[in-house]
């Protein structure tokens, strides 16, 4: 046991209350302060974060600036509690990647996504994978989400969801269509759904009877994106689980736009339904596709024309 765990558990538990997650910082510290430990070093340093910030040297600038970051909290927080631990300077190693270009998924491919999980070694395997794509891609919810989701947080009677581990602890109804609660429903009555081993039962369940796990989702996701013959579009354009939430959001606002509705007035309702923390979240699908530049591009155009 590292000297500084009493103080990692207290940091992770001061984050966590606030509505943090922090799975992977967690992960992360503690592989620091086991550094620490194995270096002899009793107190946080400048050099000492560098050195293990930057392991391995192959693993590349962003990753790195990342495993800084996350050890950057956590010196602040044990510098205000005892001087001796030094603070992390925000300019070390800045972080200059840029965000990744959403895979906007056309209906064809969805569908393609869902019909390779025709693949994989069981029925029950493939119907749970099926119904996380469609799910995913008709609510816009995140991956942790909708596996975070138990079977009472569907009420089929009403047609709705309740996300109860959003992001930053944020809870909140979602809408279903009625074809989505009946594909719901089927996935829920087969006969081959194992027994939940949990006293909550996870509405998509894994062939052991656990919730699934979300870096098990996304190497399936990927193996699915194979089989589906779906290719990067750009160097930061590839296919990922998330950019589904991405399609919808974009879909919405097109929608909204080709049915010349306020489209400001609707960012707020959009922002609530995803779950955004703040509406400015919502703001950057504007810019997220093409089309809806050129849509956004035109009704200013009008709107020029009519102040004429």
């Amino acid at each position: 046991m590292s000297r500084l765990d009493p103080a990692l558990a207290d940091y992770l538990a001061l984050r966590r209350a606030l509505g943090f997650r922090l799975v992977r910082a967690g992960k992360l510290l503690a592989q620091f302060t086991a550094h620490l430990d194995a270096i002899g070093a009793e107190r946080v340093t400048v050099e000492a974060a560098l050195a293990w910030a930057t392991l391995p040297a192959h693993g590349g600038r962003r990753w790195h600036a990342m495993r800084l970051t996350v050890v950057r909290g956590f010196a602040a927080h044990l510098h205000a509690l005892d001087p001796v631990h030094e603070p992390i300077p925000a300019g070390l190693l800045p972080d200059e990647g840029r965000r990744a270009t959403p895979y906007l998924y056309a209906d064809a491919e969805v569908a393609a996504l869902m019909a390779a999980t025709a693949v994989l070694r069981t029925p029950h395997r493939t119907a749970t994978y099926a119904t996380l794509i469609g799910l995913l891609a008709v609510t816009g919810m995140r991956v942790g989400e909708a596996i975070g989701l138990d079977v009472a947080d569907l009420d089929a009677d009403e047609g709705t969801l309740t996300v109860r581990r959003g992001k930053f602890g944020k809870s909140r109804l979602v809408p279903l269509h009625p074809t989505t609660v009946t594909a719901l429903r089927r996935y829920l009555a087969r006969t081959d759904r194992p027994t939940p081993t949990s006293p909550t039962a996870p509405l998509l369940v894994s062939g052991a009877g656990t919730r699934l796990l979300y870096c098990g989702v996304h190497a399936t996701f990927l193996r699915l994106v194979r089989r589906a013959g779906l290719t990067p579009r750009s160097a930061t354009c590839r296919p990922r689980p998330h950019d589904l939430r991405h399609a919808f959001a974009v879909r919405a606002l097109l929608d909204a736009y080709r049915a010349d509705l306020d489209v400001a007035a609707r960012l707020p309702v959009l922002s609530t339904y995803l779950g955004h923390v703040n509406p400015a979240a919502t703001y950057w699908y504007l810019s997220a596709a093409p089309e809806l530049l050129g849509l956004a591009a035109l009704r200013l155009e009008r709107h020029q024309g009519a102040m004429r």
